[in-house]
C-alpha cells in the first residue's frame, strides 16, 4: 500500500503561483512513477505532468496546456512530490490530485491517490 496526502493549493489571481506537495509514504520503493492530475467541472480528469520515481530521472510529461508555465519535481530523500504552478490562468482552476503508478498484475497504472486539492484561479 502506498499512501498520498497533498498540500497546497487555494486561490489566487490570474498570473499568480501556487504550489502543490504531494507526500508518498509506505511501500514507496513500489512506485514507478508519480503524476499530477486535475479534474475541472464538468470535464474528464487528465494527466498534466509526470515525473520517474524508482528509475533514473527521466524527462518529465507535461501536457500541453501547462508547458511552459507548471514544473514537477521530487525529493526522492523525503518522498515528496511537487508541483510549481506559474502564470496561472482561469482554466487551470480544477481539483488537482497527486497519483502513484505502480505494477498491477503486468501492467503499470495509477493505482494510489491522493485526497485531492482545490485550486481556484480569479480572472
Amino acid at each position: 500500500q502506498v499512501q498520498l496526502v497533498q498540500s497546497g493549493g487555494g486561490l489566487v489571481q490570474a498570473g499568480g503561483s501556487l504550489r502543490l506537495s504531494c507526500a508518498a509514504s509506505g511501500r514507496t520503493l513500489s512506485i514507478y512513477t508519480m503524476g499530477w492530475f486535475r479534474q475541472a467541472p464538468g470535464k474528464e480528469r487528465e494527466l498534466v505532468a509526470a515525473t520517474s520515481w524508482s528509475t533514473s530521472p527521466s524527462t518529465p510529461y507535461y501536457a500541453d496546456s501547462v508547458k511552459g508555465r507548471f514544473a514537477i519535481s521530487r525529493d526522492s530523500a523525503e518522498n515528496t512530490m511537487y508541483l510549481q504552478m506559474n502564470s496561472l490562468k482561469a482554466e487551470d482552476t480544477a481539483i488537482y490530485y497527486c497519483a502513484a503508478r505502480v505494477l498491477v498484475f503486468g501492467s503499470y497504472e495509477y493505482k494510489y491517490w491522493g485526497q485531492g486539492t482545490q485550486v481556484t484561479v480569479s480572472s
